[in-house]
């Protein structure tokens, strides 16, 4: 065996692992090769070497042993805040992508609540630039629906377009202003461009900080109720079915809105869906464990919501799962007050949690009663990629050689002192996980590995 292959390596051979590629129906033991970056041939029984008249010829491929393993395309996550241009503090395109990569994913795409925001084309092309110079993941940015996040005035939307936007959202806000998003969503159906909706009525929302429930009247909080988000998506599909254009409802939180996406796609509506991995994984009550690393937005929801989002999931309503990655440091999440008073501490903490490397080992644990390991990793893969109209998600021959390892037996406890992340806030510390990525290779080249990697040269096959 030879020396261990150093990142950034390119890798070759991906010799008996279990393939998984849902867009074309692959789940069986073989062989993966990839030449010049991109996928080349998926061998069943003994390995052979790569087609002869390829060129030029690979001599001593390199080559990772994947028995054992599952491999899959390389993860594609549609919502993840990378805080840069602005918040460098709590996470940047260098360090969110190494937070990727570690957690499986190869494609990400970046929502657009920076300083200054991505209302325009020079901070749009600063994020693509900086991520081809840095970043371990590709990146794709999204564009606001109005400028500045303000819901006030609407962005150069074709401009946002020309200048790579894989779609439209205020995602940290609502946009309140039913004509400007008739607007979007016309635009939507004329250019086939996404409108991602954040739906949180925020009239109802103001200076709340949980869920309202149980748990927010014992624990004296105010909370926000489900139909603050209920009410802004049947506004939008309502919208969309009027204009025709493309609605993507991020993270789904409550029943009511699972069942008004499987209404609306009953009706032949242009909706697609996506839930966080929070979402079907705890609830409110973790607000009592957790304090501020369980706030967000839209909050932790009932045992019943929660419930609601798994069966969504499970038949199809809800097509994708994402982190929405929020990122936050220390001193923003944990208690300033000498006091220490929750109330106050709540009050005050910003929303979110960071879900990158943990997102795969969440679905892979708490899912596997309602979907497939075909299903899950579609979920994670090509169909998030086909809503946004990226080219991956797939081992399809000629596709980007993106593919992600994954040991499916292996547990690990979370531990927050291991993330790639520049933030730590999660709830999910100490929590046992199984299934967990190994190996994530990028455009052929490996860009992160665990020690469980085996690495050889195919010195007998040229």
């Amino acid at each position: 065996m030879s020396p261990k292959v150093p990142n950034s390596s390119l890798i070759h051979h991906i010799r008996g692992g279990r393939i998984i590629d849902p867009k074309n129906g692959i789940n069986r033991v073989s062989d993966l090769w990839l030449v010049d970056g991109l996928i080349h041939k998926i061998v069943d029984g003994l390995p052979g070497a790569p087609d002869p008249e390829m060129s030029p010829p690979i001599f001593n491929p390199n080559c990772i042993d994947a028995s054992g393993l599952l491999v899959v395309p390389g993860l594609v996550d549609i919502h993840v805040h990378l805080r840069e241009p602005g918040f460098e503090h709590k996470e940047t395109i260098e360090t969110g992508t190494k937070s990727a990569v570690k957690g499986g994913f190869t494609t990400v795409a970046c929502m657009a609540n920076t300083n200054p925001t991505g209302d325009c084309v020079e901070v749009i092309e600063w994020i693509r630039n900086k991520a081809r110079k840095v970043g371990s993941a590709t990146v794709h940015p999204i564009g606001t629906i109005t400028k500045n996040l303000e819901g006030l005035v609407k962005s150069d939307w074709i401009a946002l377009k020309e200048a790579g936007v894989v779609a439209l959202s205020d995602d940290g806000k609502t946009v309140m202003d039913t004509k400007i998003m008739q607007d979007a969503f016309l635009f939507s159906a004329q250019y086939g461009l996404p409108i991602i909706d954040h739906c949180e009525d925020h009239q109802l929302t103001a200076n709340t900080v949980m869920n309202l429930g149980e748990v927010s009247k014992r624990l004296g909080l105010p909370g926000q109720p489900n139909s603050s988000e209920d009410i802004i998506i049947a506004r939008d599909i309502l919208l969309s079915e009027q204009t025709g254009g493309h609605i993507h409802i991020a993270h789904v939180s409550t029943e009511g809105g699972v069942d008004l996406i499987r209404w609306a796609k009953q009706r032949g509506i242009s909706v697609t869906a996506e839930a966080c991995s929070h979402h079907f994984t705890i609830t409110e009550t973790e607000v009592e464990k957790n304090g501020t690393n369980a706030k967000m937005h839209p909050p932790l929801r009932t045992q019943r919501d929660l419930d609601a989002v798994k069966q969504g999931l499970s038949d199809g309503t809800i097509d994708a799962i994402v982190t929405d990655h929020a990122p936050h440091a220390d001193f923003e999440k944990k208690p300033q007050s000498a006091e220490g008073i929750f109330e106050r501490e709540m009050m005050d903490a910003p929303a979110g949690i960071i879900g990158l490397e943990t997102s795969l080992p969440l679905a892979l644990t708490k899912l596997k009663k309602h979907l497939s390991l075909p299903e899950i990793i579609a979920k994670m893969s090509f169909i998030p990629a086909e809503i946004l109209k990226i080219d991956c998600g797939t081992l399809s021959i000629g596709a980007v050689g993106d593919v992600t390892l994954i040991d499916p037996n292996l547990s690990k406890i979370v531990d927050p002192s291991t993330f790639a992340s520049k933030s730590k806030n999660t709830p999910f510390t100490g929590w046992e996980l199984t299934g967990w990525p190994v190996a994530t290779i990028r455009q052929g080249k490996l860009v992160w590995s665990s020690d469980q990697i085996n690495f050889e040269l195919d010195t007998n096959k040229n």
